[in-house]
């Protein structure tokens, strides 16, 4: 249960943000004791894969500012965050961590449905992503983009935290965000079909 949880958070931070789940997976199991990757997932925390993740990273941070940029990042992301979310999935639920002390048979560096499902979490919340930000671009005139985007890297964080150390309150963080996507998404809806009234 606990792999399927810290595969799920880690996959759900990559739809956010392709590159900072990776990124902390990679960094925590070089420097840390919080996280050890079995030999099929040890290319992340090579030093050359940590740093052209975080270039990648920085770009997309800047790049997902920037109204209208944002959305044009967001239609490239949308192939690299399921990958993202494949390889988060298939190395978090495969790795020991104070969570998963024993990975189990399925989750497994050679298994592909693990991978499969961290494609499919990843690519589901980067398409509810896209839905909402050109919403909420237009309601507000460009204004929620960094502010959006800045949520979304806090999230993303957060999510791969917990995911990695209380796995259980991945569900509770899921229907956290599932719950203030929808809300934000009716609110720039009901925005945009005002709009030309006033």
């Amino acid at each position: 249960m606990e792999q399927l949880l810290t595969g799920l958070g880690l996959s759900t931070a990559a739809g956010l943000n392709a590159y900072i789940p990776m990124l902390m997976l990679g960094l925590l199991a070089r420097f840390t004791e919080v996280i050890s990757l079995p030999a099929g997932w040890s290319w992340l925390e090579n030093g050359w894969v940590l740093i052209i993740v975080a270039v990648l990273l920085v770009v997309e941070i800047i790049a997902d500012k920037v109204p209208a940029l944002d959305s044009l990042n967001d239609t490239v992301q949308t192939f690299v965050r399921p990958a993202a979310g494949g390889i988060v999935f298939g190395s978090g639920t495969a790795a020991q961590s104070p969570a998963v002390a024993d990975p189990g048979q399925w989750a497994q560096s050679g298994q592909w449905v693990p991978v499969l499902i961290g494609v499919v979490v990843a690519l589901a919340v980067s398409l509810a992503k896209s839905a909402v930000r050109p919403a909420a671009n237009v309601a507000t005139a460009g204004v929620a983009a960094p502010v959006l985007s800045t949520v979304e890297d806090v999230t993303s964080v957060g999510l791969v935290l917990v995911a990695l150390l209380l796995p259980l309150l991945v569900l509770v963080f899921l229907a956290g965000l599932i719950w203030a996507g929808y809300r934000l998404w009716r609110r720039a809806r009901s925005r945009r079909e005002r709009a030309p009234n006033t």
